[in-house]
């Protein structure tokens, strides 16, 4: 049954036979037959199919609803056994937004050191895509904005403060100020985010909310491209002071406050809202929290 609904699962990632079939290690006749039989077990159509995946069946949603609750304790469980016996082990996905990139070290390095057998596999992607990747199993923690856009059913565990800094060159226009407001930023040529950034709609929001807009002469979903260009003097950007000041600054290149609303958001990581959780899952939200003490006494 539970390699069944493996299949299910792969289906709804990939809504394609051949690419879940791939993504299971079986042969694409392995995985509709296996479909197949769990149709008939369940006495219903659960997926719509021509020559091809067309969709899933309004019972094949609820099947899928299910899947995942019992692949993932399923997974819980195994993984708690093989934890009481070796202790902790195995591999941890994170999936972060690329502001948070810069303070996902905070996490994993106190992290293996309490636990040196687990291995590590980090992710750049967007807020939507955190929350999708953690509904279908493919990470075990996400670290993203929790109280901007809906979040849906995680727990999620605050970790600290995003606030923003222009960056720019300290020769260009507004580079010599203490302090600028969005309304004035929303009059420089900026280098940002690409608009499926929540972050880039963040500051959409804010420059719309001081009388302005979002003018952006290079577009990425990549941060460490932006600063590059900001690192030219010839580039500006908007980005969080935290980052700022990960990626570092030099004597030509300054990060300066924004105000006027000084906006601030909450980063945090988000894991799955099941009980129990998979240890090594336990031992992330633990480490999240010494974090985000360890932050707050900054």
């Amino acid at each position: 049954m539970i390699d069944k609904l493996d299949f299910i699962l792969a289906l709804a990632r990939e809504r394609h036979f051949g690419r879940a079939a791939e993504v299971c290690g079986v042969t694409q006749p392995t995985l509709s037959a296996g479909v197949k039989h769990l149709e008939e077990q369940m006495g219903v159509l659960l997926v719509n199919r021509g020559s091809r995946f067309q969709s899933f069946t309004a019972e094949g949603e609820r099947v899928l609803e299910w899947a995942r609750r019992i692949v993932g304790d399923t997974r819980s469980m195994h993984e708690e056994i093989n934890s009481l016996r070796h202790g902790l082990s195995g591999q941890l996905r994170i999936a972060a937004i690329p502001t948070a990139l810069g303070m996902v070290a905070a996490l994993t390095t106190p992290y293996r050191e309490r636990h040196p057998n687990v291995r590590f596999t980090i992710y750049s992607r967007t807020s939507v895509e955190i929350l999708d990747l953690l509904d279908n199993l493919e990470i075990d923690a996400g670290i993203t904005y929790l109280g901007n856009e809906p979040l849906g059913r995680v727990n999620a565990h605050p970790l600290y403060h995003e606030s923003y800094r222009l960056l720019t060159s300290a020769d260009a226009p507004l580079g010599n100020r203490d302090t600028v407001t969005w309304a004035e930023v929303a009059q420089v040529p900026l280098c940002l985010l690409t608009p499926d950034m929540q972050n880039r709609r963040i500051i959409d929001g804010l420059l719309k909310q001081a009388g302005g807009e979002a003018r952006p002469t290079l577009e990425s979903d990549s941060m460490i491209l932006l600063f590059s260009h900001v690192r030219t003097g010839r580039w500006a950007s908007v980005m969080p002071a935290k980052l700022a000041e990960t990626l570092g600054l030099t004597d030509t290149l300054r990060a300066i406050p924004i105000t006027e609303p000084e906006a601030v958001q909450t980063i945090g990581l988000v894991v799955p809202a099941r009980e129990p959780m998979m240890p090594n899952t336990v031992a992330l939200v633990a480490e999240a929290r010494e974090v985000a003490a360890t932050l707050d006494r900054e």
